[in-house]
């Protein structure tokens, strides 16, 4: 009983704590009733942004609403397949989404690659809610061949 006691008070502690940081990252307190930020607008540049880390889906660098992705229609195609890039000048999907769970190549896009909002996003025009000390791999690198 004593043990159950313990855990409870410290749960409840940390869920204070927690609650703490969250309402920092709010414009009010958690409690009050606050006027929603608008919805920031998506980046439309179609400028490539340069990835963080291996491996990294690409960020999608324009608007993609409306844009029907279901079993019998992928917009995205409409663009970025090996058969459209000539002509829409799009970027064309990487040459994996083209292969199976084996390593096998397909002749059409995977059915495991085909909804692509399951990897890539569309980049929004707004400020991070925290500052962010992210130090991409390349300068990571170059930095710990300096200090040698």
């Amino acid at each position: 009983m004593k043990n159950y006691i313990i855990v409870l008070i410290i749960a409840l502690l940390s869920t204070a704590v927690s609650a703490e940081k969250i309402s920092k990252l709010r414009d009010g307190e958690i409690l009050e009733n606050i006027k929603p930020q608008r919805i920031p607008m998506v980046i439309n540049n179609d400028k490539k942004l340069q990835r963080n880390y291996p491996m990294q889906p690409p960020i999608i660098p324009h608007k993609i609403r409306g844009y029907q992705i279901n079993k019998n229609v992928n917009k995205c195609m409409s663009c970025h397949s090996r058969t459209r890039v000539s002509e829409s000048q799009a970027t064309m999907i990487s040459v994996t989404h083209y292969m199976n769970r084996d390593g096998n190549f397909l002749a059409e896009i995977s059915p495991r690659r085909y909804f692509c909002n399951q990897c890539h996003v569309t980049q929004q025009d707004t400020k991070a809610p925290v500052k962010n000390t992210f130090v991409d791999m390349h300068t990571l690198i170059s930095n710990s061949a300096k200090e040698e």
